[in-house]
């Protein structure tokens, strides 16, 4: 096998095929290799339908009967259906799946896996997920379930698979100290698996691979940035007392020891390479604030980038008023700016001290005298080239000290194993006066007689509204209502009320002059997808509605959450779940709690790291296999990763694993 060859060197992979797999990142040989199964499924011995009992069950049968309904008063459709083998029949049901209808034809066997249980008076198997019998291998003891990627489904994968099984002979080995053809077996299994044990062993194998990559990656960053050289910009405790007393308000003691470590760290000849997370309101700019004017005293300039022109607009507006009368010169940049060539050469002689913006600063006229701090705001939603862009801008040849800003709470054994090449600053307490935003959990049967009255009561009061969608526009597949039609559906139930809707397939500036008339109150309801999850700060909205809550993962959940509570007003999220299944877990937590970083360990709990990582890195690094709730296998992969750094030589022996670090060195950097 050609191990870094492309996909369509595969048997079974066409043009159309590779078209589609490219869209979902599988670019090589070795991404396919490495779409590791998500789950397996034991269709070796099925259970005859005269022998189901409660739980769960796999069956082998044929489908008849397919029908689907609405359910009276509740926002549901049903698909119920009969599924017959030789020894009787059982009723099955899916609830808000109407696509079932045409996924079965009545002459073929398909297995079945679901919960047999009673439900409205009698015993069915539930939601079951289907395999169609053809497409199972038989002498399988295991069959693997993938991920499905547009048009192509888990029966895809498993055929493309099945025809490369003789190919794994070229996979090469990747961490010395382990057995010759360790991963080759090891990624053999995981598709291949001899029994339950056997792909269990090869995950944590596959594992400890990825987590000793990436703590190499963030070791190796570490030491890169001991070598750069900064400006020291020494502690000025007058000044900073000066700032202080102006303000109207008491930094929480998380904010103060932030600032200290950060103060430290500008102190010292190597750049400052810090992250500073903290929950939503926690007080990230006042710190932020607080740096900038250190910077500034020390005769440097400073930078922020700021995701978007509005967010941009508002950090220059708060920033100017605390400022200005300080002394610091602060200007906007952005791409509406006027005069911008006047404005960049007054940047590029030193007549500006702060200078805020988006993507603007970026662009290779954009130089500064002398730039000592460079701050990004939802670090997150920058690449690392557009970062890396930033910091170089220092005409003197030193790196400026960076201070990243995040607002999704990150759980400490991330902390420790990503950002290992970093420095992390903490905000865990909330400034005094802020309420907590009480959270519900509303089925959607319950939306006009309970969440409508609401709305308007909310509005009546001179506040406003977010509602959030999962989709732009309806697709019959998913029953979920869009953005579009709960628009419409809002407007015709409230015609006298503003009522807009804003998604990321608008153009920037259209974005920006929606989210602009909110914040200002010229729109009362604004219907929107997860965009606004990072966005202005709208003292005035107190209300949050999250329709098709359980699609959505716990961190961003808090996120959109965080959108609502800014001002003095208590505010309220209603998050809206469809069907009849109890609520999940994270939904519940999210219920009962407003801690961000509580939540972020449970939803590393739940769903793993790649999701939570995701949220920092728009999913540049994709955690396929590795768990962080398994700290012995990190410390395992720290130990090993400082003995291998104990001999020089091994950075040329290991051409394969260093082809691998230098991706993750651009993923897991700060600058």
């Amino acid at each position: 096998m050609n191990w870094p060859g492309a996909v369509e060197d595969l048997t079974g992979v066409g043009p159309k095929t590779a078209e589609i797999l490219r869209k979902y990142g599988i670019k090589t040989v070795k991404d396919m290799l490495y779409n590791l199964p998500r789950d397996y499924e034991n269709y070796a011995a099925p259970t005859s339908i005269s022998e189901m009992r409660p739980g769960k069950v796999v069956i082998r049968g044929k489908i008849e009967n397919l029908s689907t309904r609405r359910a009276k008063r509740r926002n549901l459709s049903i698909t119920e259906g009969v599924i017959r083998d030789k020894t009787g029949a059982v009723k099955v049901v899916w609830f808000n799946q109407s696509y079932r209808l045409k996924q079965f034809l009545p002459e073929k066997e398909y297995f079945f896996t679901g919960n047999f249980e009673f439900k409205n008076g009698r015993y069915s198997l539930i939601s079951p997920s289907a395999a169609e019998v053809a497409d199972i291998d038989p002498h399988a003891g295991l069959s693997p379930i993938y991920v499905a990627h547009g048009a192509l489904k888990s029966a895809d994968f498993r055929r493309i698979m099945a025809k490369s099984r003789d190919k794994f002979s070229g996979v090469p080995d990747l961490l010395p100290s382990v057995r010759s053809g360790t991963r080759r077996e090891a990624l053999f299994q995981t598709h291949f698996p001899s029994s339950a044990k056997s792909a269990e062993r090869a995950r944590k194998y596959l594992a400890y691979e990825e987590l000793f990559e990436l703590i190499l990656a963030a070791k190796l960053n570490k030491r890169e940035n001991q070598k750069l050289k900064s400006a020291e910009i020494p502690f000025n405790l007058t000044k900073i007392k000066e700032f202080l007393g102006k303000l109207p308000f008491e930094l929480t003691g998380a904010q103060k020891k932030a600032a200290w470590e950060i103060f430290q760290d500008m102190e010292k000849p190597k750049p400052m390479n810090r992250l500073l997370q903290g929950d939503v309101g926690s007080g990230k700019t006042m710190v932020a604030a607080m740096s900038a004017y250190e910077a500034v005293i020390g005769r440097q300039q400073v930078a922020l980038l700021a995701p978007t022109a509005i967010l941009a607009a508002q950090h220059y507006e708060g920033l100017t008023k605390l400022l200005e009368p300080l002394g610091v010169r602060v200007t906007l940049l952005i791409g509406a700016t006027k005069k911008k060539v006047e404005l960049k050469k007054q940047i590029r002689d030193g007549e500006w001290d702060l200078v805020i913006g988006t993507h603007a600063l970026l662009t290779d006229d954009t130089e500064f005298a002398e730039l000592g701090l460079v701050v990004i705001d939802e670090q997150h939603r920058f690449g690392v080239e557009q970062r890396q862009k930033l910091m170089l801008k220092s005409p003197d040849g030193k790196a400026p000290h960076l201070l990243a800003m995040t607002a999704t709470p990150i759980p400490r054994s991330l902390q420790l194993t990503v950002f290992g090449d970093l420095d992390v600053s903490v905000l865990n307490q909330m400034p005094k006066g802020r309420q907590p935003i009480k959270t519900q959990i509303l089925r959607e049967i319950e939306l006009r007689e309970r969440l409508y009255p609401k709305i308007a009561d909310t509005v009546a009061a001179g506040n406003q509204v977010y509602w959030i969608c999962k989709a732009i526009d309806d697709d019959p597949r998913a029953e979920t209502t869009s953005v579009k039609s709960r628009h419409a559906k809002l407007q015709k139930m409230f015609p006298n009320l503003k009522i807009e809707f804003l998604h990321g397939r608008m153009k920037p500036a259209e974005k920006d002059e929606i989210m602009g008339r909110f914040a200002r109150g010229e729109i009362e309801i604004l219907v929107s997808t997860t965009v606004v999850e990072v966005g202005v700060d709208v003292p005035n909205a107190t209300l949050m509605i999250i329709e098709n809550a359980e699609s959505y993962g716990l961190a961003q959940l808090h996120q959109l959450r965080g959108r609502v509570g800014r001002g003095s007003v208590a505010s309220e999220c209603f998050l809206l779940t469809s069907g009849e299944m109890r609520p999940s877990r994270r939904l519940l937590e999210l219920e009962k709690s407003c801690d961000g970083f509580h939540l972020a360990e449970v939803d590393l709990r739940l769903r793993g790291p790649g999701e939570i990582y995701g949220a920092l890195q728009h999913g540049a690094l994709d955690l396929r296999i590795a768990t962080f709730s398994d700290t012995e296998l990190i410390h395992r992969a720290q130990r090993d990763v400082a003995d291998f750094l104990k001999d020089p030589e091994n950075m040329l022996k290991y051409k394969e694993l260093m082809a691998g670090i230098n991706r993750y060195q651009q993923i897991t950097t700060l600058n």
